[in-house]
């Protein structure tokens, strides 16, 4: 059986606000769309599922990320997840420039949680918090 990983799923809180901080970061938008019906219903595993979703694409073209804004039934706010808790926690992406990144980020309010470290002197790298409480880490690589 072959297997590839599709995408990952974000649930968000503003989708615009989200696709902006994603594409100022260099991702690109492949596309967008609202969702409902009894095959989105059965798909998920919620009654009278409906959505506002985005498909956004790495620039390699190895790594999408579907983003949904929940129009009903109603979003539910949780508490932002930290790096220590089990499950599903954070998205990760290599950039060429660090500090373009964070720069970048820091336009959307978005900050390291504490600062940026240096593994071995072969990865710079940082979690931030982004859009709906999202952990982002973000690596540039320091060695060829």
């Amino acid at each position: 059986m072959g297997i590839r990983l599709e995408n990952v799923g974000i649930a968000v809180r503003d989708l615009d606000a989200t696709i902006a901080f994603f594409t100022d970061l260099g991702l690109t938008v492949l596309g967008r769309d609202t969702i409902s019906g009894e095959w989105a219903d059965t798909a998920v595993g919620l009654d009278g599922n409906h959505a506002r979703i985005a498909v956004l694409e790495t620039p390699d073209g190895q790594g999408q990320l579907e983003l949904f804004e929940y129009l009903h039934p109603d979003a539910i706010e949780t508490e932002p997840t930290l790096p220590n808790e089990i499950g599903m926690h954070r998205v990760a992406f290599s950039v060429d420039d660090l500090d373009e990144a964070l720069a970048i980020a820091a336009k959307h309010g978005c900050h390291p949680l504490r600062g940026v470290a240096n593994y071995e002197g072969v990865y710079r790298l940082t979690y931030l918090r982004g859009p709906s409480g999202i952990i982002v880490m973000l690596a540039q690589k320091l060695t060829p």
